[in-house]
């Protein structure tokens, strides 16, 4: 996939950022094109070749009409949490890695679920908040709407989860 100058994208793990310029950087001794991205939540930049854009997950905002799905999944009262934490972190890392907002959001989701029933560890309760801010920074962005009225929005979505998953009978 290929951005343009201005153009916004994410970057997994670090949140939505911009296209600065696109320029020849020296890459082990030959010169390559660089996307120069500035990452809009710390306004700090990176430099990553535009061969690597795929390897490291660089991909599109969600698009406004799949943002509705987001909800429906933070909502949806289905959790799949391991009950070691150790096992529960690793699968939520690797959801995290992928970038994809439905991944990070499970992640959101489930790391919720969790928090209402025990403490998170301190790397969870870490990874509780990246998900949080990275779900609702690129929903707001794209909608244009203010990050605290989605951030309401996320934690009803999330509070309405927990009531469904406990509303919902056992299986034995």
């Amino acid at each position: 996939m290929s951005f343009k100058i201005g153009e916004k994208l994410v970057y997994p793990n670090h949140g939505v950022g911009v296209v600065e310029t696109i320029h020849e950087s020296l890459v082990e001794g030959s010169a390559h094109p660089c996307y120069q991205v500035r990452l809009l939540g710390t306004n700090s930049r990176v430099t990553i070749p535009v061969s690597n854009s795929d390897r490291v997950g660089l991909r599109p905002l969600v698009r406004r009409q799949d943002v509705g799905t987001i909800f429906r999944l933070l909502e949806d009262g289905g959790f799949d949490p391991t009950s070691d934490w150790k096992g529960r972190f690793k699968q939520n890392l690797d959801k995290m890695r992928t970038g994809r907002l439905p991944d990070v959001a499970d992640v959101l989701k489930n790391l919720n679920w969790v928090q209402k029933h025990k403490a998170l560890s301190f790397r969870e309760k870490k990874m509780y908040e990246r998900a949080r801010y990275l779900v609702v920074s690129e929903i707001a962005l794209v909608n244009g709407l203010d990050e605290r009225e989605v951030e309401t929005e996320v934690e009803r979505a999330l509070d309405r989860s927990v009531a469904r998953k406990r509303s919902t009978p056992r299986a034995r």
